[in-house]
């Protein structure tokens, strides 16, 4: 008799431990008596006392880590596989398997791994590239054919994709990041999750990252393709907005294209969070524009609407910067993007390090608001800083 999907996904996990080959594996659709039980994680990990396999038994409210040895991580993932666990992904170094189980059924999807190395692009074949064009989530996403080369229509997006990750990778040896623990990451209004994929590539096992997206369908396509390329046990996405995510721990907060005050109150939960690194690039900068009092040596120039507009973005990203180098970040104002692909190119990064309640700082961004006759502002407003 041939042997069920579930004994012949035991038989390769058992390959997998005993021959060395396992990267990790991930069980969920949890069918316990515990509610609150969402995933078990389970990877291979090298103590003092030697090999042994971690596993993060993943709850609503908390995480409970156990470590086994390889005879005992056989034994407890032989019962519960099917049993407690419906779901299983396992993945090794040359292939993945899923398995799928219900009332008197078990469906197996073994599938080989190719060579972690992408195509080169166009003729840059060279560069030391931060994300691979070849990697799984790319193509999930649909901004990669299955040949590893850009989709027309997304050539623009892999180019955001590939700056992002070049300039997170700068920022993450700038940053003073804990090196103790995994890293927790918000990516506040993620959208479909390019970056949050991205960012969760770049970081790997070291960070636990969560994207925030208001949409419900968003938020479930990008979960089903973190499950389906195996980054279920380090990239999650909740619904909410950035207003009702409580992030009191985060260690990196990402707000890429938050519209309007959005993007304020995004920074406010990473200030108040103390987190080491704030990466936004503003979107839709309309707070400021109604409160504009053009001073008089600007005023026919500002008397041309689109002129305006974009000195009202100038002044509201610039004010933004300075009040988080009162609040001890050291700032910068980048371009993101070129503007050939993206109006919305600005980018401000924000590395914690310099002193809190400047003197001359504050000083210098009361002279500035009073300059263009700002009197409110709602990153000041909740960092508490008076601009009058």
């Amino acid at each position: 008799m041939k042997p069920s999907g579930r004994d012949q996904f035991v038989g390769l996990l058992r390959e997998a431990v005993l021959g060395g080959s396992l990267v990790k594996l991930t069980l969920g659709k949890p069918g316990g008596k515990d509610p609150t039980l969402g995933n078990l994680f389970v990877r291979p990990v090298v103590l003092k006392t030697g090999p042994q396999f971690a596993f993060v038994w993943r709850h609503v409210t908390r995480d409970i880590s156990k470590n086994h040895g390889a005879a005992e991580a056989l034994r407890l993932l032989e019962h519960l596989i099917g049993s407690d666990f419906l779901d299983a992904h396992l993945f090794t170094t040359t292939q993945s398997a899923q398995l799928q189980t219900g009332p008197g059924r078990s469906r197996l999807r073994v599938r080989d791994l190719g060579s972690a190395s992408a195509a080169p692009i166009g003729h840059d074949r060279q560069k030391n590239r931060a994300i691979l064009a070849g990697a799984p989530w790319l193509r999930a996403l649909g901004v990669t054919d299955g040949r590893g080369q850009p989709v027309s229509a997304m050539a623009d997006k892999f180019r955001q994709i590939e700056r992002f990750a070049e300039l997170l990778g700068h920022l993450l040896r700038e940053a003073p990041l804990p090196l103790d623990r995994r890293l927790r990451v918000f990516d506040m209004g993620c959208g479909k999750g390019y970056l949050t994929f991205a960012a969760s590539e770049l970081l790997g096992e070291r960070a636990d990252v969560c994207g925030v997206e208001a949409r419900a369908d968003l938020v479930d396509f990008c979960r089903q393709v973190a499950i389906e390329v195996g980054f279920e046990d380090r990239l999650s996405f909740r619904q909410g907005t950035i207003a009702d995510t409580p992030v009191d721990s985060a260690d990196i907060l990402i707000a890429l294209h938050a519209c309007d005050t959005a993007t304020d109150d995004a920074l406010a939960k990473g200030v108040a969070a103390g987190a080491a690194l704030l990466v936004v690039a503003p979107c839709c900068q309309k707070e400021i524009r109604p409160q504009f009092v053009s001073p008089l040596v600007l005023s026919d120039a500002l008397r041309h609407g689109i002129f305006e507009e974009r000195h009202a973005e100038f002044v509201t990203d610039a004010l933004r910067a300075q009040l988080l180098e009162w609040a001890g970040y050291r700032t910068r104002a980048i371009e993101f993007i070129s503007t050939e692909h993206t109006a919305k190119n600005v980018m401000i990064t924000a590395v914690r390090g310099r002193s809190q309640g400047d003197h001359a700082v504050a000083d210098r961004i009361r002279e500035f608001a009073a300059f263009y006759g700002i009197r409110r502002q709602t990153l000041a407003s909740h960092l508490g800083f008076a601009l009058q």
